[in-house]
């Protein structure tokens, strides 16, 4: 069960992190069947309670997953290492269409704007106990919510959208308590709602955003928190429409007390309208970060909610990191306000690539989804075949493993970096992986 590895310890804490440290080194992988509590307590000549709370407090830290009776196992992604086990290696003079990047073509340049904002701290130093957010990012932030019907409500900024989604789930959530996200989901939450000793009630998505009987049961089941994605869902590039902002509204409004947070990741990439669903429930957050319209590296969001949520997350804030560096705050005003970025030939490129793959898909009778973003997501029966054949024709695409809780298997194609000339050849290969034989016969 354990192959050579030997937990250790003679108290919880000891044995908890006797398997933590297995984790991190790579002696106990991902997916590893842990003994069951009576045999570990036998073995080490320990109380089963002892064995019980030392699993409690590994599944709280992320380390380990418990389903019933098939026992307690490593997760797929431990919160005690940085490693990406489910990560498709990219080898030489293999396209790499797996890592959900940006193009880098559309990203803008960043010196301009590091240097206005530098000149400025050089004259007006940001010091202790002054402001946290940059009085022009609040406003600008605002007026762009204000214009998407977004309720009003203080503007705090992070470092990044998964930043501000744990810093409001653990305002409002202890462990134990169970959250409602998207499956296929974003692989970053679902590492992180764990991680933070909380239960992942997954929740089907079409391209219209979550489905709301879905929803409905997760709330019935005793979810106490609901995370969706307004527009360029990952993977699949759903976008919650008017008509589904509306059945969630009926939804939610039967439930005033979940925390309802909203990642609008795709804000400034996406020429698609945003529906938000906020001020429905007592306590909600909506986010909008920079990366994937100015660059990954800008950890910077705006996050806005409820005055008691934000107020929560402020006070936290300042008793950690205190704030985000205002010369970073003050380089994004920069880019929002020269024009950088042309969102709509942004959004419009994005569309032109997807909707190409998509209809070259559906010629050789591939099914795939891709309505906004940069991702396109194709269902397949067997996922690692599918994956290990694109690597050998050249393509390396993401597997659905990474992005799923119990949705059927699929591979995730991140069209950034394709031109013209890949479409037909990509979806060749997609259709000899996917289904080779019939592959065979179209070719």
């Amino acid at each position: 069960m354990l192959g050579e590895y030997r937990i250790e310890g003679r108290r919880a804490a000891e044995i908890a992190a006797s398997v933590e440290r297995a984790v991190g080194s790579g002696e106990l992988e991902p997916g590893r069947l842990l003994p069951p509590m009576r045999e570990l307590a036998a073995q080490l000549g320990v109380n089963p309670n002892t064995v019980a709370a030392a699993y409690r407090t590994l599944r709280e830290r992320g380390v380990i997953e418990t389903a019933g009776r098939r026992g307690s196992r490593i997760r797929s992604k431990p919160a005690t290492t940085g490693r990406d086990y489910i990560r498709v290696g990219v080898p030489d003079g293999v396209r790499n269409l797996v890592d959900g990047n940006p193009d880098r073509t559309l990203l803008p340049g960043l010196a301009e704007a590091f240097a206005v904002a530098a000149e400025r701290s050089d004259r007006e130093p940001v010091m202790y106990g002054e402001e946290a957010v940059e009085p022009e990012l609040a406003r600008l932030a605002r007026a762009e919510l204000d214009a998407d019907s977004v309720p009003d409500g203080p503007v705090v900024v992070t470092s990044g959208s998964l930043d501000a989604i744990e810093r409001v789930l653990v305002t409002h959530l202890k462990p134990g308590d169970a959250v409602a996200v998207e499956d296929p989901g974003w692989g970053s939450l679902l590492d992180l709602v764990p991680a933070l000793g909380l239960r992942v009630v997954a929740m089907g998505v079409d391209d219209e955003g979550p489905v709301p009987d879905d929803v409905r049961r997760a709330l019935d089941a005793g979810a106490r928190a609901l995370i969706v994605t307004c527009r360029a869902q990952n993977p699949t590039g759903a976008a919650v429409t008017a008509t589904r902002a509306r059945a969630l509204r009926s939804v939610l409004k039967k439930y005033p007390g979940t925390l309802l947070i909203e990642d609008d990741h795709g804000h400034r990439i996406v020429d698609l309208p945003l529906h938000p669903l906020a001020g429905t429930t007592r306590h909600w957050a909506l986010v909008r970060s920079v990366a994937k319209a100015y660059g990954p590296d800008l950890r910077l969001a705006v996050l806005t909610g409820d005055p008691v949520t934000l107020d929560r997350v402020h006070g936290r804030q300042r008793l950690g990191p205190g704030w985000v560096s205002h010369l970073l705050q003050r380089a994004v005003v920069h880019l929002w306000t020269s024009g950088a970025v042309d969102a709509r030939a942004v959004a419009a490129s994005y569309e032109r690539r997807r909707d190409a793959l998509i209809d070259a898909l559906e010629e050789r009778g591939i099914a795939a989804r891709g309505r906004s973003g940069m991702n396109v997501w194709v269902p397949v029966p067997d996922e690692t075949g599918a994956v290990a054949r694109l690597l050998h024709a050249g393509w390396a695409v993401a597997p659905g493993a990474r992005f799923r809780v119990s949705a059927p298997p699929g591979l995730r194609i991140t069209v950034s970096t394709l031109t013209p000339g890949d479409i037909e050849p990509l979806a060749d290969a997609v259709a000899s992986a996917v289904e080779p034989a019939s592959a065979r016969h179209y070719a």
